[in-house]
């Protein structure tokens, strides 16, 4: 990426143009080979975007306009997770649309990275909660399978937990988002690295965090690149 266009994506997140961005993006590396095979992988997601468009598991099926999967390449190293659909979302059919998601794609861009090419982004949360309040203990119970069989079939190299409602459902913790930022955190049983930021709703409030979301990218993008290259 040329240096004027990475300084738009910088500016379009707030981060002054004279921060340090010595280490440059790395194209994403192979993607890893999905544990089935990959005639089935089609099928195999267009059953899970079925289940998700009819499921009943939780009451949350009922006050939503319909269940929302995710969005993105099925080939790619990076997994972006959110907590839950919001309106926009629920109405389109899509996570991360409207000014958050306009946040989320400069802040990505800013570290070499496109939803339309190699991210994908789902939320913890397939149908959206009234009045966009927290999730409920049994309504992630009822909806993480499905998001666990996205990472199944993706395999990404490296998960992104933005929020503290996302972060906290993954790990299974309670701790702080402040707490979980900076360090590696494995998720399911492949022990997928994960990386905590905030998310971008919350940047939008809270601009003056914008400059340490930019510090939990480069953490992300560092990690990602010592993945590639076998040191992590």
């Amino acid at each position: 990426m040329d240096e004027l266009r990475r300084n738009e994506y910088l500016e379009a997140i707030g981060i002054d143009r004279w921060v340090s961005r010595a280490s440059a993006a790395v194209a994403p590396a192979p993607v890893s080979v999905p544990s089935e095979p990959e005639s089935q992988a089609p099928a195999l997601w267009e059953a899970l975007r079925r289940e998700v468009a009819s499921c009943t598991r939780c009451p949350l099926h009922a006050t939503r306009t319909q269940g929302v999967l995710g969005v993105g390449p099925t080939h790619c190293d990076w997994l972006v997770i959110g907590e839950a659909p919001g309106a926009e979302e629920d109405k389109r059919g899509e996570p991360f649309v409207g000014a958050a998601g306009q946040l989320l794609d400069a802040m990505l861009r800013a570290i070499g990275l496109d939803r339309a090419t190699n991210v994908y982004i789902a939320n913890v949360l397939k149908s959206r909660p009234p009045g966009n309040r927290d999730p409920k203990p049994e309504e992630v119970a009822a909806c993480l399978p499905y998001l666990v069989r996205q990472i199944a079939l993706l395999r990404p190299k490296i998960m992104l937990a933005v929020g503290r409602i996302a972060a906290q459902n993954l790990l299974g913790t309670q701790l702080p988002l402040g707490k979980l930022r900076g360090q590696v955190h494995q998720f399911g049983e492949f022990n997928t690295p994960v990386v905590v930021t905030y998310h971008p709703a919350y940047l939008l409030r809270t601009p003056a965090d914008k400059r340490k979301a930019w510090e939990d990218l480069k953490f992300a993008r560092g990690v990602y690149q010592r993945l590639s290259q076998g040191d992590v």
